[in-house]
Protein backbone atom coordinates (compact mmCIF):
# COMPACT_ATOMS: atom_id res chain seq x y z
CA UNK A 1 0.00 0.00 0.00
CA UNK A 2 1.17 3.62 -0.90
CA UNK A 3 1.17 6.46 1.58
CA UNK A 4 -0.11 10.26 0.10
CA UNK A 5 0.28 13.33 2.34
CA UNK A 6 -2.41 16.27 1.24
CA UNK A 7 -0.80 19.15 1.87
CA UNK A 8 -2.57 23.12 1.80
CA UNK A 9 -5.77 21.13 2.26
CA UNK A 10 -8.05 24.48 2.53
CA UNK A 11 -10.09 24.42 5.51
CA UNK A 12 -13.95 23.64 4.00
CA UNK A 13 -12.49 21.03 2.00
CA UNK A 14 -11.60 19.04 5.12
CA UNK A 15 -14.75 20.55 6.80
CA UNK A 16 -16.69 18.93 4.11
CA UNK A 17 -14.95 15.75 4.08
CA UNK A 18 -15.01 15.32 7.66
CA UNK A 19 -19.30 15.12 7.30
CA UNK A 20 -19.25 13.06 4.15
CA UNK A 21 -16.83 10.49 6.24
CA UNK A 22 -19.58 10.89 9.46
CA UNK A 23 -22.53 10.45 7.07
CA UNK A 24 -20.86 7.71 5.30
CA UNK A 25 -19.87 5.87 8.70
CA UNK A 26 -16.49 5.93 7.64
CA UNK A 27 -12.96 7.89 8.96
CA UNK A 28 -11.82 10.72 6.85
CA UNK A 29 -8.70 8.47 5.76
CA UNK A 30 -10.98 6.14 4.35
CA UNK A 31 -13.46 8.69 2.86
CA UNK A 32 -10.69 10.27 0.65
CA UNK A 33 -9.43 6.76 0.13
CA UNK A 34 -12.71 5.51 -1.44
CA UNK A 35 -13.08 9.17 -3.09
CA UNK A 36 -9.93 8.72 -4.78
CA UNK A 37 -10.56 5.01 -5.65
CA UNK A 38 -14.24 4.47 -7.03
CA UNK A 39 -13.71 7.30 -10.08
CA UNK A 40 -10.81 5.28 -11.47
CA UNK A 41 -12.37 1.71 -10.92
CA UNK A 42 -13.09 0.22 -14.68
CA UNK A 43 -11.43 3.20 -16.03
CA UNK A 44 -9.98 1.51 -19.49
CA UNK A 45 -7.25 4.69 -19.74
CA UNK A 46 -5.68 3.36 -16.85
CA UNK A 47 -3.43 0.00 -16.45
CA UNK A 48 -3.92 -2.17 -13.61
CA UNK A 49 -1.53 -5.04 -12.59
CA UNK A 50 -4.63 -6.83 -12.11
CA UNK A 51 -4.67 -7.47 -15.46
CA UNK A 52 -7.89 -5.06 -16.42
CA UNK A 53 -6.57 -3.14 -19.54
CA UNK A 54 -3.08 -3.03 -20.62
CA UNK A 55 -1.73 -0.19 -22.32
CA UNK A 56 -1.42 -1.92 -26.08
CA UNK A 57 -5.33 -2.58 -25.97
CA UNK A 58 -6.17 1.00 -24.40
CA UNK A 59 -4.53 2.71 -27.35
CA UNK A 60 -5.69 0.27 -29.82
CA UNK A 61 -9.30 0.40 -28.72
CA UNK A 62 -8.94 4.42 -28.34
CA UNK A 63 -7.85 4.84 -31.89
CA UNK A 64 -9.51 1.74 -33.59
CA UNK A 65 -12.69 4.00 -34.60
CA UNK A 66 -10.32 6.39 -37.06
CA UNK A 67 -9.18 3.18 -38.93
CA UNK A 68 -6.26 1.79 -40.26
CA UNK A 69 -3.22 3.10 -41.75
CA UNK A 70 -1.05 1.26 -44.68
CA UNK A 71 2.68 1.33 -44.39
CA UNK A 72 4.72 0.53 -47.44
CA UNK A 73 7.65 -1.54 -45.97
CA UNK A 74 10.79 -1.04 -47.61
CA UNK A 75 12.81 -4.31 -48.89
CA UNK A 76 15.49 -5.40 -46.64
CA UNK A 77 19.07 -4.75 -47.66
CA UNK A 78 22.30 -7.07 -47.30
CA UNK A 79 24.38 -5.98 -44.70
CA UNK A 80 27.78 -4.79 -45.01
CA UNK A 81 28.92 -6.37 -41.75
CA UNK A 82 30.23 -10.06 -40.81
CA UNK A 83 28.18 -12.70 -39.60
CA UNK A 84 29.67 -13.27 -35.97
CA UNK A 85 30.54 -16.78 -35.19
CA UNK A 86 30.36 -18.00 -31.27
CA UNK A 87 33.38 -20.35 -31.44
Amino acid sequence: MATITIRNLDEKVKRELQIRAAINGRSMEAEAREMISEPLKGNPNTTGIDGEVDLGTAIRELFAPLGGVELQIPPRSKSHRQIPTFE
